[in-house]
């Protein structure tokens, strides 16, 4: 829990208990904390400009509330981020606040883990996370795999689901093996096939009509650098030779021409389909499968690394907050929480892409569920409205469900999870019909 260590932290908590006990461990991690009982003590040490570098305060508290005291406090220290601590029925208020620019809110009881894990979130720097295609284990091993072959000449097959991050890999090696060297991109399935020859191999002026000059193609511009050919299974069989013949004699031909090029590049191919069953069907020649995959590396999909879900959000929120001139200031942990559950058929690219839709739209400082996930329009066009409890109940029913699916059954993880206790989780799921 390093982002906690040497950290100035400000507590307001009026049950004497919870306050000491949370004192007692935030101290443990390094922090300083100092620790008030109302929110007009508060007031009056964090108004004028403290260094404190997070807040952390019920939502109720005796006089001035946990929301009064973040409303004057949002006029001096806007970058100040909060988490909020509150009953379960006091959800929606919070959620409200964090529309307002809080940063996060646990509910009562909480387990110190989770307490500890949400606070370090919010202190987090981009420097405390050097991971450059993600923080799972799945892809550390990635990493250190390209870290490993950056220095060899050999090509490379990259394959996996489409959005995956082929081509973000392949960049990723560019970067460390020779960053000031071309990276050319040739996407193999969006160049028709009459002309993906004269693109690849470049063309002699009079080749074809309509030549009117030479034209250097992809091969020859990739100079000393890496050559990436993405979707390779899409290549035409009578092209696939002749990459096979670039790759095995260095050298081509331009088309109509006459004397050799020298090839010098690196070959990164990637492909989302299965080449055992392209070359089975004879879509896909064997000697050159054998050829590209000197070095092979499979990318697994999103929804089997998990844990780099909430990097990612993180990730391209602030690479596209710039453009919102400071309106978002990031993602909620209802957000995170949604995208969690997603199963992200589009991957890495459907997240990317969400995130880049809802920084847009949002209209609060936190995306929240719907700014990543809105509701299908024609929805409200074609069902007709429903009381809200019924919404609510629904909403409650896919919560316990999805906590009982990420707990596997267990009533004590799943009670956990969702920030109430066992016998609470059991009276709603008799109510709500869910089984166990």
């Amino acid at each position: 829990m390093q982002s906690l260590s040497r950290r100035h932290i400000a507590l307001i908590e009026d049950d004497p208990l919870m306050g000491e006990s949370l004192v007692h461990s935030l101290s443990l991690e390094g922090a300083t904390v100092n620790w008030w009982t109302n929110g007009e003590e508060a007031w009056d040490a964090l108004g004028s400009g403290s260094g404190h570098d997070l807040l952390i305060c019920d939502l109720r508290l005796p006089g001035m509330s946990g929301e009064e005291l973040f409303e004057k406090l949002s006029r001096t220290r806007s970058d100040l981020p909060v988490l909020f601590m509150t009953a379960f029925g006091e959800i929606d208020q919070a959620v409200e606040l964090m529309r307002a620019g809080a940063g996060d809110f646990v509910t009562k009881p909480f387990e110190l883990s989770e307490f500890l894990s949400r606070l370090n979130a919010l202190m987090r720097t981009p420097q405390e996370a050097p991971a450059v295609l993600g923080v799972s284990s799945k892809m550390r091993s990635v990493e250190a795999f390209l870290q490993r072959i950056a220095g060899q000449a050999g090509p490379l097959l990259i394959t996996g689901e489409t959005g995956a991050g082929k081509e973000v890999a392949a960049r990723h090696l560019h970067g460390l093996a020779c960053p000031a060297l071309p990276f050319m991109a040739v996407n193999c399935a969006a160049i028709p096939a009459d002309l993906l020859e004269s693109e690849l191999f470049g063309h002699e002026r009079g080749a074809f009509t309509g030549a009117e000059r030479q034209h250097l193609g992809y091969a020859e511009r990739a100079k000393d650098g890496i050559l990436f050919l993405d979707e390779i299974a899409e290549l035409p069989t009578a092209l696939q030779a002749k990459l096979l013949r670039l790759i095995e004699e260095r050298r081509f031909y331009r088309l109509g021409g006459e004397r050799p090029v020298s090839f010098r590049a690196r070959v990164v191919a990637a492909s989302n389909r299965d080449i055992a069953t392209e070359i089975a069907e004879g879509r896909f020649r064997e000697d050159l499968f054998y050829r590209l995959e000197t070095f092979t590396l499979e990318l697994p999909a999103l929804r089997d690394r998990p844990e780099d879900i909430d990097w990612l959000l993180d990730r391209f929120t602030a690479a596209h907050a710039s453009e919102s001139h400071g309106r978002v200031k990031g993602v909620s942990a209802l957000a995170k929480e949604a995208a969690r559950t997603h199963l992200w058929p589009g991957n890495v690219r459907e997240l990317r892409n969400r995130v880049e839709r809802a920084v847009a739209l949002a209209s609060g400082p936190w995306l929240l569920p719907a700014d990543l996930f809105p509701p299908d329009p024609l929805t409200y066009a074609t069902e007709p409205s429903k009381p809200l409890a019924d919404i609510r109940e629904a909403a409650e029913r896919r919560a316990i469900e999805g906590a009982l699916r990420d707990s596997d059954g267990q009533m004590q993880k799943a009670a956990q999870l969702l920030g109430v206790s066992r016998t609470t989780l059991w009276e709603k799921m008799k109510r709500l019909g869910v089984s166990p």
